[in-house]
């Protein structure tokens, strides 16, 4: 099988460093992976360019902002409208993280954190208090597991294994 498009060995080794080191520099990278600075920065080039690498920007731990509460709740939405507006007012939440669209049971799912549970009622609350919102059902997590990862999928993606 082929790997995909515009990922081979070599980017999966970039990404996987820039993953690990982020402040590894391009010129770092190039000498830890033994390759020229320009094949590294045309590499990094590409990748973002094709949408590969979305951001260098940081990542940030909620519990170290103090919101150590994290919840997913599956809203049910009036559609006449669209997803529009309602993806509008959550986005004006700060405590709203994301939001995805999904099939079944609920029309988006959203994740969110609060600095408590009775601060996790308010943040429902505000994300209720729109006309569109039909029904709302809260989860919490109680323990992640495995936090956010793309690190094998690159790997497997190099590979060209399904």
């Amino acid at each position: 099988m082929t790997a995909a498009p515009g990922v081979d060995a070599l980017d999966a080794r970039i990404i996987e460093l820039f993953t690990t080191d982020p402040q590894v520099g391009v010129l770092g990278a190039s000498r830890r992976l033994g390759v020229a600075r320009g094949t590294v920065q045309a590499r990094l080039d590409r990748l973002q360019e094709r949408g590969v690498i979305k951001s260098f920007a940081p990542q940030i731990e909620p519990r170290a902002l103090g919101y150590p509460v994290t919840a997913f709740c599956t809203l049910e939405i009036r559609q006449r409208q669209g997803h529009a507006p309602v993806v509008a007012h959550l986005a004006a939440i700060p405590e709203v993280l994301e939001i995805h669209s999904i099939t079944g049971v609920g029309d988006l799912i959203v994740r969110v954190v609060a600095r408590d549970n009775a601060d996790l009622g308010r943040v429902i609350d505000e994300m209720i208090d729109d006309v569109h919102v039909l029904r709302a059902n809260t989860s919490m997590c109680l323990v992640s597991h495995l936090d956010h990862r793309t690190g094998p999928l690159v790997q497997s993606a190099a590979s060209g294994n399904p």
